[in-house]
């Protein structure tokens, strides 16, 4: 390959143009993600690939590991798993919280077969269905002395016989001898630095993947209760992870931080893949990431100490660092990005304002293998979330009863849909006699992926949302179903009805709330459904912040629930709240205009406006001020 044609000019929206005209397979991107890591391991053999940190209060301990040191681990580790008989088109699970061997694993296991990153918070049933969807019989998992609980589930799966070896992961930098792992009937296990110390590492011994082939399979909540599962190919991932890399925005001297979890898509593509292709080296977290207090005393001065130029994270993370006084020089950093969540304006504002440090907003979603759209700092557009990426194809359309599609021009808004190099090739639903059987469930039409989000595209290809088809509670890029919720609620003798929605939330952007109807001469408050939900729930996430009872839920001409009346009402309701203590503010109405929500704030003549604008823009939330007389 030629790196005039890897690397096009990519520093405004007016390249993109310049870009596709030359076609995406005269580029050269390399055929699979070990390719990309190999690639990486011959031209920059001894520049750090990744710093890994014990912990958040032993930043200045990290593991280090150059490219070339890398790729030997990645040898060894699927050779390993290739000696356990994991051959192309198995996958291997991986359960455990952010590490330096969970980064090589991830790796290996695209090399081997198919990785299917798991979050060990999920609940042992939905974790059950997904090790029979995905086929997996070797297990990648935390140790007692990385992630105790996550250990306690493994094992649990384990004796459950949905297991054949488990491979056992210790925290970073890890010294000793650790303790002996119990035995499971059945089962091999073993630590997996000392295991995988006896393969070569010089060389993969079986076959390398190839484009076409299964990279991973990562969980998502979609829109029913039950888990899925969304391939993506090699392919997928190194064209999504080129399409960032391609941005004037980074050179290889941009280091990135990375704290998402391994089992999100994020982490992956923009914190692992991405940098692959410039030989950046990536600072990771310990292994609670963004979700460690700890971290946020110190991040300032982890910026300074490693030149941090860019990282990734969701709006609740930039929220908080914008409350943690700057005590270092964070000059370094540039090009901090956001996404998987709709980003408030004082949350933009407000960061911006503290770190002098422009976001990067995205979008992008799981079943378009991660990123679909970026914004450019020096070309802002308000509203929008970014310009389509190159060959990433959308298009906003109007479906019809009969399942068609009818485009609409630029400008109007409606249902977003991608096509092109980046969108996957369908859930696991699975195995068949040739491998995974994979089914787009609705989702793929023709090729192109139905977003079940509502947008309008302008004439440059820039992306402006307008709100949700789909019913999915986004709580701080954490996706829930409200299945789980109202059939915990619906559990409760004196339930007769359920409904949850997200509701607006200055911090998390949404946080999911519910709605009931109870039965004649029911004595249960709202209080005790609010306990009785988080009680049976099976992701704590997804615990209702509140319950509501309503003589009658809301529902279409059909009898199907109206949920954007029950969100325009949770709307109202934390507007209310949220406003109380200012003066002069007499009401807040919240109104459905076309599909999205709007809320009209009521004020007296008197009122510090100033400080009613200060409180709304906190929330990612349309709104209007009407000044009373």
């Amino acid at each position: 390959m030629t790196e005039d044609l890897l690397w096009p000019d990519y520093a405004t929206p007016d390249d993109l143009a310049t870009i596709e005209a030359v076609p995406l397979e005269a580029r050269g991107l390399p055929e699979s993600t070990y390719a990309l890591l190999a690639r990486a391991a011959t031209h920059w053999p001894d520049r750090t690939a990744v710093n890994v940190l014990p912990d958040a209060t032993r930043w200045r301990e990290p593991l280090r590991r150059t490219f070339a040191e890398l790729l030997r681990d990645v040898h060894q580790y699927a050779n390993l798993l290739r000696n356990f008989g994991v051959r192309r088109g198995d996958a291997v699970a991986l359960m455990a919280p952010n590490c330096a061997e969970l980064i090589i694993g991830t790796l290996a296991a695209q090399l081997a077969g198919i990785a299917a990153p798991l979050s060990g918070g999920l609940s042992r049933h939905h974790l059950a269905e997904l090790f029979r969807q995905s086929g997996a019989r070797v297990l990648v998992t935390a140790g007692p002395d990385l992630a105790p609980d996550t250990w306690d589930t493994a094992l649990a799966l384990a004796r459950d016989g949905l297991l054949d070896t488990i491979l056992v992961l210790r925290p970073t930098g890890a010294a000793g001898t650790p303790a002996p792992l119990p035995a499971v009937e059945g089962v091999r296990s073993g630590y997996l630095s000392e295991l995988a110390a006896a393969m070569d590492p010089s060389v993969f011994e079986g076959d390398s993947p190839r484009s076409s082939d299964l990279a991973a399979m990562f969980h998502t909540g979609g829109t029913t209760g039950a888990p899925k599962l969304a391939a993506h190919t090699h392919a997928n991932e190194v064209v999504d992870a080129w399409m960032l890399a391609a941005s004037n925005l980074f050179d290889p001297e941009t280091v990135v931080f990375a704290a998402l979890p391994l089992f999100h898509v994020n982490a992956l593509v923009v914190t692992l893949l991405a940098p692959l292709f410039k030989g950046q080296t990536v600072v990771w977290a310990g292994p609670p990431g963004y979700r460690d207090p700890a971290l946020y005393g110190e991040f300032w001065k982890i910026v300074e100490h490693y030149r941090i130029a860019a990282m990734s994270a969701v709006p609740t993370v930039y929220t908080t660092l914008a409350q943690c006084p700057v005590d270092a020089d964070i000059s370094s950093l540039r090009w901090p990005m956001v996404g998987a969540a709709p980003l408030p304006t004082a949350v933009r504002n407000g960061f911006q304002a503290h770190t002098r440090a422009s976001l990067v907003e995205g979008y992008g979603l799981t079943e378009a293998t991660c990123a679909s759209a970026r914004s450019f700092p020096d070309a802002p557009r308000p509203r929008a979330v970014g310009q389509r990426l190159p060959y990433q194809q959308m298009r906003v359309v109007r479906p019809a009863a009969d399942g068609s599609w009818e485009d609409l021009p630029a400008g109007e808004t409606g249902l977003l849909a991608i096509g092109g190099p980046c969108v996957f090739p369908g859930y696991v639903i699975g195995r068949g006699e040739h491998g995974h059987v994979l089914d787009g469930l609705g989702k793929l039409v023709d090729g192109w992926l139905d977003t079940g989000d509502l947008a309008g595209i302008d004439g440059e290809g820039f992306v402006y949302l307008a709100g949700r088809a789909k019913d999915l509670i986004i709580r701080g890029g954490h996706n829930i179903d409200p299945a789980v919720i109202e059939d915990a609620l619906l559990a409760h003798a004196e339930v007769t009805a359920a409904g949850a929605v997200g509701r607006p939330d200055a911090y998390a952007g949404e946080v999911p709330v519910a709605y009931v109807t109870l039965a004649p001469g029911a004595a249960v408050t709202e209080d005790d459904l609010r306990e009785w939900a988080r009680e049976r729930v099976s992701d704590p996430a997804a615990a209702p912040k509140a319950v509501t009872v309503l003589d009658a839920l809301p529902v279409t001409a059909v009898g199907k629930l109206y949920r954007l009346a029950l969100r325009t009402d949770a709307t109202r309701r934390e507007l209310l709240a949220a406003l109380d203590e200012i003066a002069g503010v007499r009401d807040v109405e919240a109104m459905i205009e076309g599909s999205a929500i709007v809320a009209t704030v009521k004020v007296s003549a008197s009122a510090d406006v100033a400080a009613v604008k200060a409180v709304v823009d906190r929330y990612a939330v349309g709104w209007r001020l009407v000044v009373l007389s």
